[in-house]
């Protein structure tokens, strides 16, 4: 009996999604430090630029490749009790449960970034661009939410972490490589995502940070 072939190695994370992810991982631990060390031009800079990567992100998944789609990784119980009973195919890119460990990440991201936008600090000194339309009171309690959800993000940042090296440990499966390299494994006869059109990319880009900038222009 001939054993099983090796899965085909496909296209399976387009760039942007890629680059998305992994100017998240740097920005996350820029904003700590600039926080921590009241920095806050750069803080509110890159906060900017979060905002803009978030907007581009939830375009992305309504206009993006099937794997960077909502559509795509976002799956009803059945699926995900199927994927936890190990009754499931491989999917290609993020699986039933992933999806939405995926979609729970970028809805913390929008909620911080989001409270950082009416953020204000005790001595009114600093604050987001769209602080000025809210009271004193509710800036400063805004604030602290702010720190709050960060602190909840980081927790949820360490889980992430923690279920990649089980993947990587116990299911031999590398989930950082194919983040890298855009290519992984794919059941035989997918021959991974399609190339989506250069146009659909700017579009999405230059929405995205016009939307950002008209907020923090606001302030």
């Amino acid at each position: 009996m001939l054993p099983d072939p090796a899965p085909a190695r496909v296209r399976i994370w387009d760039l942007p999604t890629r680059l998305f992810h992994w100017s998240i991982v740097l920005l996350i631990p820029f904003q700590w430090w600039t926080a921590r060390t009241a920095r806050m031009d750069l803080h509110m800079l890159a906060g900017q630029v979060l905002l803009g990567l978030i907007l581009f992100r939830i375009l992305w998944g309504l206009f993006g490749s099937r794997t960077a789609r909502f559509a795509h990784f976002l799956k009803g119980p059945r699926a995900v009790s199927a994927y936890l009973g190990g009754r499931a195919a491989r999917m290609l890119g993020h699986n039933p449960l992933g999806g939405w460990s995926a979609a729970a990440m970028l809805l913390l991201l929008a909620v911080q970034v989001g409270l950082g936008l009416f953020a204000l600090d005790e001595e009114a000194i600093h604050g987001g661009p769209l602080s000025d339309l809210i009271s004193y009171d509710s800036g400063v309690r805004i604030a602290e939410n702010h720190e709050t959800v960060f602190y909840i993000l980081l927790g949820f940042i360490a889980l992430h972490v923690a279920a990649i090296a089980w993947y990587v440990i116990v299911r031999r499966d590398n989930l950082v490589g194919p983040m890298v390299t855009g290519r992984g494994k794919a059941e035989a006869g997918d021959g991974g995502i399609e190339r989506v059109p250069p146009w659909r990319f700017v579009a999405c880009a230059i929405v995205a940070a016009v939307a950002s900038w008209l907020i923090f222009g606001a302030g």
